[in-house]
């Protein structure tokens, strides 16, 4: 295995190893670190999609996001030390929301390390609690080795982000090495003995719940779940921004555990006698500050599915814990029963009836009433039509007022991060470009990741992105107002055009201050052939669809007598 003939550059066999891993889309912001893997990339633009982005934090929002749709690790590539830091926020959301993901980066040439070279960072120090591994590859040769490893990892156990660092120098020279085939999602088996016990418990129930969240799922295992849950008639609730675990539409659905989860929910579940939780960490958001089920010993039985064994019994000791995949556990679960009358059936008619409560559209302040347009969205667009959003006080009316029917419709950031609805929504357009997408940002959300507009009009992403524009940080706006009432600082936004910002992109843009001028307006952008912006400007007033900024102020200083 000397033949010079046999060689190739650090770049070719990095860009080869991505091959036989099956790599079909890299997004990507150049550097001058990683040149050579652009140059062997020019030999593969049959093979992979290379979507070059504006900002480093965007390419890697939209790795995360084409894991999260795809199930397969999102490929990002990023040059050395500010690159990295500004990628680092796509690997964080990947950690917290269980994604597939690895980000490439450029390094320092060998004989500079430990110097502060150009833009050097250690990056194994970094990001050591930010990833499931970190490695850099110092030998070309072992790159389909370290490559496997990465997919390995990223994929397995609980899926997450996987850094790996290049440096400069190892990409452009030569070894010889042999191809490693692509890896393979290893399933986890619960045992038969696990399943019969969480039957039994089950059996003794009279309020049971299932909560369903977290990574690791594809479509047969949502499909599956449904099918045991029919088998139980159990209540489901979905954890935080994974809604599109279970149909919203089905009699089971409960509701969801985010930010503003309804009251009746929140009391349901500490009133269960029994939680199934499967696939979610029950983290801070899923159990509002770990207060609806009590640390570290819950009031309820809690059967707890996961496909990290870490993940059992880290913050709640649970009845029965099963180290499982999804896939796997659904598929068995989908197996068992049915129960015929059990005793729960009022409980689980009361969930779904005190759901329907829960998402009737309300009045808001101001021209523009949000709750008509999630209304009207609901019967116009398609069940496959894929959501985005980032975060802030104008994704409520994504998460509570429009129903998710579909296997992975919502993209959302379960770390709460800002600026992801614009790149995710580019990187489910071009990954399903028969599919309707609909990106939704708030002002301030917007503009953290609104560059992306120029990556979505140069691929032909035909995104309708909707801006819902307020002038201010709407969530830390409210917060602020309940603790130090009328004292406004640091909140306060002034906003570009945003129709005319679009239109420098070369979008379609619509700006809507009025209810009855949205549905003309979204109905143009459908037909415009080009991604496509709508600015809703709407009171500042309206800062939550359940209190007004007034309201909230009052409440404020009630709080100071």
């Amino acid at each position: 295995m000397t033949d010079q003939a046999h060689q190739r550059t650090g770049g070719q066999l990095l860009v080869d190893a991505l091959t036989h891993q099956g790599v079909e889309r890299i997004f990507c912001v150049p550097g001058e670190s990683y040149l050579a893997v652009l140059d062997a990339l020019h030999d593969k633009q049959d093979e992979i999609d290379l979507i070059v982005c504006r900002q480093e934090g965007g390419a890697a929002y939209m790795a995360e996001a084409y894991g999260k749709m795809t199930g397969k690790p999102g490929i990002c590539f990023v040059t050395r030390g500010p690159g990295a830091t500004n990628a680092s926020i796509g690997v964080h959301t990947a950690f917290q929301d269980s994604t597939p993901m690895i980000l490439f980066i450029g390094q320092v040439a060998s004989d500079q390390v430990e110097r502060e070279a150009f833009q050097e960072i250690d990056y194994r120090r970094m990001f050591g609690q930010m990833a499931k591994w970190v490695v850099q590859i110092d030998d070309p040769a072992r790159i389909p080795e370290l490559v496997s490893q990465a997919f390995h990892r990223a994929l397995n156990g609980r899926p997450g982000p996987v850094v790996v660092a290049l440096p400069e120098d190892m990409l452009t020279s030569l070894a010889v090495a042999q191809d490693v085939p692509a890896a393979r999602q290893v399933e986890i088996h619960a045992a038969p003995s696990q399943l019969q016990e969480m039957l039994d418990h089950l059996n003794q129930a009279k309020r049971p719940m299932l909560i369903a969240g977290g990574g690791g799922w594809n479509a047969e295992a949502v499909a599956h779940l449904q099918q045991f849950t029919e088998h139980m008639h159990i209540p489901v609730a979905a954890s935080f921004r994974c809604q599109d675990l279970f149909n919203n539409l089905h009699p089971l659905y409960a509701g969801d555990l985010g930010t503003a989860v309804a009251p009746q929910l929140a009391e349901s579940i500490r009133q269960a006698d029994l939680l199934l939780v499967v696939g979610a960490r029950l983290g801070e958001m899923t159990t509002q500050g770990y207060a609806l089920v009590e640390a570290p010993v819950p009031n309820q039985k809690l059967i707890h599915i996961h496909a990290g064994a870490e993940e059992l019994g880290r913050v709640y000791y649970p009845t029965l814990g099963i180290n499982a995949s999804m896939p796997a556990f659904c598929r068995e679960a989908a197996k068992l029963g049915p129960v015929h009358n059990p005793p729960w059936q009022d409980w689980t008619q009361k969930l779904r009836q005190d759901f329907l409560s829960h998402i009737q559209t309300p009045t808001i302040p101001g021209g523009v009433q949000m709750g008509e347009i999630m209304d009207w969205l609901k019967t116009h667009v398609k069940a496959d039509t894929i959501i985005t959003n980032g975060a802030g006080n104008y994704s409520s009316w994504v998460h509570r007022f429009y129903q998710y029917s579909q296997f992975r419709t919502q993209l959302a950031p379960t770390n709460g991060s800002m600026g992801y609805g614009v790149p995710a929504a580019i990187a489910a357009k071009l990954q399903y470009p028969e599919r309707m997408v609909l990106g939704f940002a708030g002002d301030g959300c917007f503009l953290m990741n609104g560059q992306e507009l120029a990556t979505a009009a140069q691929y032909g992403a035909n995104v309708i992105f909707i801006v819902i524009n307020n002038g201010m940080y709407g969530t830390i706006r409210m917060h602020q107002e309940r603790t130090y009432p009328a004292r406004i600082s640091g909140t306060g936004l002034q906003n570009p055009d945003f129709a005319a910002l679009a239109r420098a992109y070369h979008c379609h843009a619509e700006l809507v201050e009025h209810t009855e001028d949205f549905a003309p307006a979204f109905e143009r952008c459908e037909k415009a052939g080009k991604p496509s912006l709508i600015e809703i400007r709407i009171d500042p007033e309206a800062l939550s669809p359940k209190m007004t900024l007034s309201q909230m102020r009052e409440q404020g200083f009630a709080k100071q007598k």
